[in-house]
């Protein structure tokens, strides 16, 4: 089948978060595309062609069309891989992902529609240095950091705080080990470890440690705030809540004046529609500014908390901005 106006999704098969988005698409009857780059390109074909300034063509599966034409947006929410068939040798298989990305993916990033996000500037937003940056130059407050592969760099530095550091990976660490999965998280290190050989291995990312009243997840998307408050009740979560969620309790909050102004210039600045912003508040009530995932999941916020950011996603999606 074939319908006008669609939205097109890209996801894995497994996300609660983006599965949150369709229901609420199919409640307001829009008409849905959603399929994963795995599905490229043994089980989703791609024909197009450009016509005058514009590609026409489809995308199919074994179940529906999708006029390429008629798409109005795209929500793209970390969707996995292309996968290819086993015969392929390793060599083919890496040029085969290469001109996948930038075939299959490249014509996609050419329709003329909204993303959400724009998968090019959602990728250089990943990176920390650049958050860190960004977030200075628009007023937020940032902890004093310091990036290196240095040992004696990183004693120098826990010298110059006078106090605790936290150690966070620049991106998700996660694994197996002795067959039980692992995350790596942030963690609290002190003069005393330091300085430690391990840190000549990569790059590594140390933080002045900010004492904590609570911590904040806001996000943001086209221009409307929700926030709210994380209570973490144990000691782990109280280092970094995302080690132990079962700890956590809720309350929606409203951020200062000058946080919310500074959280949407930074989205202006990194050409993003959407953010997950995580906070740091004192117990003098200062807001300091962690991270901002462009793509990161707030379903959790949003059954605790009743935030209507699903529908404000959805809304952003349709074209009805404020």
């Amino acid at each position: 089948m074939t319908d006008a106006g669609q939205i097109l999704i890209l996801a894995g098969r497994f996300d609660p978060t983006c599965d949150l988005v369709v229901e609420e698409l199919n409640r307001r009857a829009l008409p849905v595309f959603r399929a994963d780059m795995s599905e490229f390109p043994l089980r989703l074909t791609l024909a197009a062609s450009l016509s005058g300034s514009r590609w026409h063509g489809t995308l199919s599966n074994d179940r529906r069309t999708l006029d390429l034409a008629s798409v109005r947006s795209v929500y793209y929410r970390r969707p996995t891989r292309p996968k290819f068939p086993q015969r392929m040798s390793p060599q083919a298989r890496k040029v085969a992902e290469t001109e996948a990305r930038s075939g299959f993916g490249g014509l996609l990033s050419a329709l003329p529609c909204r993303w959400l996000p724009p998968p090019g500037k959602a990728a250089d937003a990943e990176y920390k240095p650049l958050q860190l940056r960004v977030a200075a130059e628009v007023g937020l407050s940032v902890p004093r950091t310091l990036i290196t592969n240095d040992p004696d760099a990183a004693r120098h530095f826990a010298d110059s705080i006078g106090g605790p550091l936290v150690y966070k990976p620049f991106s998700p660490v996660r694994g197996t080990v002795h067959g039980e999965t692992a995350a790596v998280y942030a963690s609290i290190i002190t003069a005393d470890d330091l300085p430690h050989p391990d840190i000549g291995t990569t790059a590594h990312l140390f933080q002045e440690w900010v004492p904590k009243a609570h911590e904040v997840r806001l996000t943001a998307i086209d221009g409307r705030i929700f926030a709210a408050e994380i209570h973490a009740d144990s000691d782990a979560g109280h280092v970094d809540w995302r080690s132990d969620y079962d700890s956590h309790t809720y309350e929606i909050c409203e951020p200062p004046p000058e946080v919310a102004t500074g959280v949407l210039r930074m989205l202006g600045r990194l050409g993003l529609p959407y953010g997950a912003f995580d906070f740091v508040v004192t117990p003098e009530g200062n807001w300091r500014f962690v991270e901002v995932n462009p793509s990161g999941q707030y379903g959790f916020i949003e059954q605790a908390t009743g935030l209507a950011i699903t529908a404000a996603i959805c809304d952003y999606l349709e074209g009805n901005s404020q």
